[in-house]
This record gives structure tokens, sequence and C-alpha cells, in this order.
């Protein structure tokens, strides 16, 4: 969903390379710089790494994909629910109700504690992270807990991470199935979900077992559906949502 904003590509190591060379070089892989303990060990680099995508999420607009899935959400009877593994924020960007959401892996735009000292989480929205994009290191001072004092870190699951506060994240997720109990057949239009790390595509499935759904699955790589009652389209998220709406 976020590529058609003009986001990188994380999915393989030589896409997140080509987003960051300066870790490419040092043959640094996502799932060692999204890590809570590069963050013990290395802040600077951590926080180079997570601050620039605080900066470039800001700063980048939701494509227009957004609008039209919002648009026939909010047609439907109970109207929309929304899953997401991306920590961009950018379904709120976009005008989506935030108590509609469910950001299973967390947000960039909240911090906790490192430690984490408490189940304190906050907004982010007052830290304005200087970095060198192309070493890839923060040249202002990271953020600290309110609480305790010490480094804070995005309220975001990264790989390894048995710190994360997921409370916001839980809150999220019982009002989404609050919503969920209302529909009797819901539609799962599910875009870009990949299967190496399959939280999209397992929350999708549950919805069509457990609520008599259907599914439109968007994907240019891994279109493929289980059932013929639903539909798979090898395809970009803007292409096809702009396809759909001109068919409607």
């Amino acid at each position: 969903m976020g590529v058609d904003s003009g986001l990188p590509d994380f999915r393989g190591n030589q896409g997140f390379w080509k987003a960051y060379p300066a870790l490419g070089r040092a043959g640094m892989e996502f799932t060692s710089a999204a890590s809570p303990a590069t963050f013990q060990d290395a802040p600077t680099l951590a926080w180079g790494f997570y601050g620039h995508r605080l900066n470039l999420y800001r700063a980048t607009i939701p494509h227009a994909g957004f609008g039209l899935l919002k648009k026939w959400g909010e047609r439907m009877a109970h109207g929309y629910g929304v899953f997401t593994s991306n920590v961009d924020g950018h379904f709120q960007a976009a005008g989506f109700d935030g108590q509609r959401i469910y950001e299973c892996h967390g947000s960039i735009h909240h911090l906790q504690c490192l430690e984490p000292c408490g189940g304190h989480i906050w907004s982010a929205q007052d830290y304005a992270p200087q970095v060198d994009n192309d070493a890839c290191r923060l040249l202002s001072a990271a953020p600290t807990c309110p609480h305790c004092g010490n480094m804070a870190r995005p309220n975001i699951l990264m790989f390894g991470d048995w710190g994360w506060n997921e409370g916001r994240s839980a809150q999220q997720e019982r009002r989404l199935h609050a919503l969920l109990h209302k529909a009797q057949r819901p539609l799962v239009i599910e875009l870009g979900a990949g299967v190496a790390i399959p939280s999209v595509r397992h929350f999708g499935q549950t919805v069509l077992q457990h609520r008599n759904g259907r599914m439109v699955r968007i994907n240019p790589r891994e279109p493929q559906v289980a059932s013929t009652k639903d539909v798979g389209l090898a395809a970009g998220a803007l292409a096809a949502l702009a396809a759909i709406d001109a068919l409607l």
C-alpha cells in the first residue's frame, strides 16, 4: 500500500539496502536495524534509521487509493475497519477514523520507554529528529522517557522484541473485533500482504472463516486465493483500486 505513495519497499535485503545504502555498505540486514538491541548497542544508528522513517512518513502524502477505500467503506451498513501491519500512520493521515484502525505492529508516531519503565505510550508529534540520511545517523538528541529519563524508542513491534508495549494496539484490536462482530458478510480487501510475515493474511483468513466473508486479494507477486468465491488481482494497490472504482 505504501509503495504507491512513494515509500520504499523493504521486502528483501536488496530493497532495504537500496533505501539505506549506508546500512547496505555495512551489511546490516533489516532484521538487525529494526531491533531493540540496536537501540541498546548503537542508538545513533537506530534512531538514524527510525528518525529518517518518521520524517519520511510525515512528509509523504497517502495516494488516492486510500480515499477510494474510505469512500467504499462509508457506504457499508456497518462502515469499515482497518487492519494494517504498516506503521506509517497513513490511514489516519488519509482521514480514516482512528477508532476503526488496528495497527498490529504499532505506530512510528508513538513512543515508549526503551527499558520499559512502565506501560506508558505517548505521541511522537513533538519530536523532530535531525538525521544524516546518507550515513543513517541521528544528529540531534534522541527522545527520552518523560517518566524515568531513559531513551525512548518507537512503539513498534521489532524483531526479537520482548519490550514492546502492546497496550495501544491491544485496545485497537478489541475495537476492531467489536466492529466485525456486527458484520454478517464482511468483504476483506487485502492489499500487498506478504507471506514471509503473514500477520495481515492470517487476520483476513480468520475473518473469512468466522464471519462468512469474501476476499479481494490485491498483490503483484502473490495474488492466489484459496476459494473460487474470492478474487485475486495481480496488480499494485493503486492501479487495482482505481480499476475497481471505475467499474463501480
